[in-house]
This record gives C-alpha cells, structure tokens and sequence, in this order.
C-alpha cells in the first residue's frame, strides 16, 4: 500500500489528460533486516544496500532472523515458490538448517549484485570471522588506529569512521542488546569485554584503557556481526 495511491492518482491523471491510463504493478515491501516488522529502511539501519561491499551484503543478510528467510527467498532470488515450499518443509521439520539456508540466501543475492567468485570470497571472509575463534586469520577486516582516535568518542568511531551504525542512538541499541564488545586476542586465546551503553559516550581510549594492559595482544572491537581492528 505504501505506493499505490500515488499510482492510483497518476492513472486518474492520465485519463484527465486524454492518455490511456499504464497498468499499475505493486510489489510487497521488503521487510528490514531488524525481524520488527518495519520496511527496509536506511534511515532506520535495517536494509541491504545494493552498492554495499559483497562482505557487507553477506553479512547482514547472515544477521536476519530465521523467520525472514522464506520471504527474503520470494522477494530477493530468483527460485521458483515450488523450491521455496520445499526448503521451508524442511526447515519446519528441522532436517534443514536455518543457517545453511541464510548461506545459500546470502550467497544468491551477492552473487546476483557482484558475481558468484565475490561471492564465494563473501562466504569464506564470514566463515572466517565468525565460525573460527581467532580472526587473526581474518581478511578485509577495517582497521582504525587509536593513536588517531584516542579523543573521539567509540559512538562517533562506530557510526561515522566505520560507518557499522547509521547513527549513534543506534550504537547505543546494539549496546543495549549485549552486541557491543572489545576482543583481546593472543596466541589464538580470546578475552571478550561487554560494553555498556555509557561506553558508547567514552573516548576510545577510556574504553581501550578500562581492558586493561595489552601485552602485545590485537585488539579488536564487535559491533553486532561487524568486527573492526583496533591498530595499537
């Protein structure tokens, strides 16, 4: 419904301007990634940008809950309803795995928007950073040096220098959610800090200080399913 008066008007226009009036076909909106029931939205964070990296892409459509995968199939791929009704049996009667959907899902939609090599490199780059402890391994990863941004505030690094949150309210959501997290990692040995709302407000430094002596360790920082470098 949200475009269909406006077409509406227009046929009506038309008629008025002595033009015969052009079908109107209207598609359901897409759901955010954010499983609310909001349409996808830039201004609310929770869409998949058509220019976005292939790494990004994949990884925001791995984030989606498991119930938007039957309509993120109808909506975003090219299977037929019959393929969809089978893999959504399946799922229902667990001999498929959401996960291994989402793989696929995820896959298809890169594939479709930059090519199936970036999007086998997609899959290997989220495997890497999320299914093995270590991401010293981990390629691609965004690094922000804290000689640089020692003073600017960890909401501001999130949401401007990493762009991994359209605004600062919504650093402070993934914090609420337990979703904000400083890594330290060391010989492949990981020591999470959770990060509290108050912390978004905090210098980089403050925050970096607060975990406490490094010892040569890399330190990382998680933002949801996003994770950043910290060069130190």
């Amino acid at each position: 419904m949200d475009q269909l008066l406006n077409l509406q008007m227009c046929r009506k226009v038309m008629e008025i301007s002595d033009q015969a009036p052009e079908v109107v076909i209207t598609t359901p909106l897409i759901e955010g990634t954010d499983g609310t029931g909001a349409k996808m939205s830039k201004s609310k964070g929770n869409y998949v940008g058509l220019t976005a990296s292939p790494d990004e892409v994949y990884g925001r459509l791995m984030s989606i809950p498991d119930h938007l995968t039957e309509p993120y199939l109808q909506l975003l791929t090219e299977w037929t309803d019959d393929e969809i009704r089978v893999v959504t049996k399946r799922l229902e009667a667990g001999s498929a795995h959401p996960m291994a959907v989402k793989r696929i899902l995820a896959g298809e939609v890169v594939a479709a928007l930059h090519g199936l090599d970036a999007a086998a490199a997609a899959r290997a780059e989220f495997t890497a950073r999320f299914s093995k402890r270590s991401f010293g391994d981990t390629q691609n990863l965004p690094v922000v040096s804290l000689k640089d941004h020692a003073e600017g505030t960890l909401g501001a690094l999130i949401s401007r220098t990493l762009d991994f949150a359209p605004s600062i309210s919504a650093v402070r959501r993934v914090a609420q959610q337990n979703g904000l997290r400083l890594i330290r990692e060391s010989d492949g040995d990981q020591r999470t800090t959770q990060l509290s709302e108050a912390s978004v407000q905090q210098t980089l430094d403050a925050v970096v200080n607060d975990v406490g002596a490094l010892d040569g360790a890399k330190l990382y920082l998680k933002v949801g399913r996003k994770v950043a470098r910290i060069d130190v």
